[in-house]
């Protein structure tokens, strides 16, 4: 006889992961000093506008050359406990985690991922009161892109990162409420 299996019910993804996931360097995807460093930062606001001041992002990205591959053993490990002592500090990985700070805001240190169309680089937001993790992109320029046109024009700015000056890009990511950020499915 085959025993049935019923799932269980989800549970907030958050804080719990606060003490766990980060790891030091987490921001810093782009070696440090590297000329072409860019920055992509911004805050989490939640329905009302106030900042989210524990949600964690991971971010996932094409190297600069569009490979995927990332460099394996970039992370360094302690010997002696098995944690991370935070990043080689040469190798490009093509990911990255921070987590948000009081203020609900994050920054990545990271290279212009390289794209056949528009670069993007990939967003996965844990928070409280989520059940489930939420995915976006952030966009680092407009333009033609299968994705952000099948978004809706009214709703496609929220994908797309403002630029600043000295190679910086901002993208606030609103969990709820007017301008609530694109979130995307997966199947």
């Amino acid at each position: 006889m085959t025993e049935t299996i019923l799932p269980t019910p989800s549970h907030t993804v958050g804080p719990f992961y606060g003490y766990a996931l980060p790891f030091p360097e987490g921001e810093q995807i782009a070696p440090k000093g590297h000329p072409d460093t860019t920055v992509l930062h911004g805050h989490v606001l939640d329905g009302e506008g106030n900042p989210v001041p524990d949600a964690l992002l991971e971010f996932w990205q094409a190297a600069p050359d569009r490979s995927l591959a990332g460099a394996p053993g970039s992370l360094r490990r302690n010997p002696v406990t098995g944690g991370f002592l935070g990043r080689d500090g040469t190798a490009f990985t093509g990911f990255g985690r921070v987590a948000t700070d009081a203020d609900g805001h994050y920054a990545l240190h990271t290279l212009m991922p390289g794209s056949t169309g528009v670069p993007y680089i990939s967003v996965c937001l844990f928070a409280r009161g989520l059940l489930h993790h939420l995915f976006t992109r952030a966009y680092l320029a407009d333009g033609a892109d299968p994705l952000l046109d099948s978004v809706p024009q009214e709703r496609r700015a929220t994908l797309i990162a403002r630029p600043g000056e000295n190679r910086t890009h901002r993208f606030d990511i609103r969990l709820q409420g007017e301008g609530e950020t694109v979130f995307l499915e997966f199947r």
